[in-house]
């Protein structure tokens, strides 16, 4: 992994927000993928070193990863890796379910030829990427996680609401660290590439019932995958 830009470099031709953005990026990446440990403490002035910023930067970046929901406050105790639980990802997990499989059927009510054409497009990327992964989980993932992201994030890109597919974004940012347990570990046996499928052909088809039903399956089975890795990987 090359190392961030330091500070005096970017400085030079970017402005500092752009430095913020670079910061939040790769912390983000940090978190999402557990170099950063669910619960960890996020200490400015070991951080801003590791990657070659300074502390108000690092502390902006991190601000914005409240936000996200990826980092919490702890009142004067600084910033903290928001923790991950069983109760969490359920949560996530029946929020998520909710809010897709509604703007997926306003998707497949509004969607035209050209949406159509975007969905098979992210279907047939993520295919590919799926028999990658099948022969290098680890080293495959983040290519995985990517084409699968574009792909649900294809489905329901017909969808008239602006701050659904907002509130999705953030659920698919908390999922992915859940996600990425089950992916590389593979608890429960899945065909991902049926999973995937089904929920083309029903939305191929104009049909949002059968649509949202196996879109509902497909996202409930990574919890029940989740619910049966050890429990020390847990808060709770």
């Amino acid at each position: 992994m090359p190392a961030p830009p330091s500070e005096a470099e970017a400085t030079a031709s970017e402005p500092s927000k752009t430095l913020v953005g670079i910061a939040y990026h790769h912390l983000r990446r940090d978190i999402i993928e557990g170099r950063l440990a669910p619960g960890a403490k996020l200490r400015v002035e070991h951080l801003k070193d590791s990657y070659g910023v300074g502390a108000g930067t690092l502390r902006e970046a991190l601000a914005l990863l409240v936000s996200d929901a990826l980092v919490v406050t702890q009142g004067q105790r600084g910033f903290h890796v928001k923790p991950i639980s069983m109760a969490d990802f359920q949560d996530i997990t029946k929020t998520r379910i909710l809010l897709e499989c509604e703007a997926l059927r306003q998707s497949i009510q509004f969607g035209d030829d050209i949406w159509e054409s975007r969905v098979v497009a992210a279907f047939h990327r993520l295919d590919r990427a799926q028999e990658r992964l099948a022969a290098n989980p680890s080293e495959r993932f983040n290519e995985w996680e990517d084409r699968n992201r574009e792909y649900h994030q294809a489905l329901i890109s017909g969808c008239q609401s602006p701050w659904v597919q907002h509130f999705l974004g953030i659920l698919n940012q908390q999922a992915e660290r859940y996600r990425r347990l089950t992916v590389t570990r593979q608890p429960i046996p899945r065909d991902l590439h049926a999973e995937h499928q089904a929920i083309l052909d029903a939305t191929l088809n104009r049909d949002a019932d059968g649509a949202c039903k196996v879109l509902a399956e497909h996202i409930n089975l990574t919890y029940e995958a989740i619910k049966q890795l050890p429990a020390t990987l847990f808060d709770a």
